[in-house]
């Protein structure tokens, strides 16, 4: 990681520190548009990327030993799963339940559910698609849409909107 990244990746632990008394259990991210900045389609000679702000942000999710997981609607699984190989973030995520699906991510989010153990109101999911948004925090998950991909400000306000709804939920128990 070059001195950007390690920048990005310091501030994104201090974001992390803050909220360190109630961090979620799983933290869920889309590929397209949330990741990475494109339609997973391949070509030939693609090398794919990451949005400036992503690894870092993985890293430091990682260091933290919280666990990650990808739901992404890519009716090319195949592309997207060599991506996150090609990129070396493959073994970051517990679960990657990456196919097409009419449901916005609920059945994702069914599979990710069964596959981990974690309970819907401890995951915290970032998408940029707000029908995915919208139809994943019915089911308790906070989710929180990102404009142009997962950077500091998605993370903070992530942590954050986590922090206050599983502090609300605590109070009405």
């Amino acid at each position: 990681m070059g001195d950007t990244d390690d920048k990005v990746k310091s501030e994104a632990l201090q974001i992390i520190a803050q909220h360190s008394h109630n961090l979620p259990a799983l933290v869920v991210f889309d590929l397209d548009y949330t990741l990475w900045p494109f339609y997973c389609e391949y070509e030939e000679d693609d090398m794919p990327y990451l949005y400036p702000q992503a690894l870092p942000i993985l890293h430091a999710l990682k260091q933290n030993g919280i666990s990650m997981a990808v739901a992404s609607r890519s009716p090319t699984s195949d592309v997207a799963k060599s991506f996150l190989q090609t990129l070396g973030i493959s073994s970051f995520f517990v679960t990657q339940e990456i196919f097409s699906s009419w449901t916005h991510k609920t059945e994702h989010f069914q599979r990710i559910h069964a596959t981990t153990g974690v309970p819907f109101t401890s995951m915290l999911f970032f998408d940029d698609e707000d029908r995915n948004i919208h139809a994943v925090s019915k089911m308790g998950v906070t989710s929180i849409l990102v404009g142009n991909g997962v950077n500091l400000g998605a993370l903070r306000q992530g942590l954050s909107e986590f922090a206050r709804k599983s502090a609300s939920s605590s109070r009405r128990v």
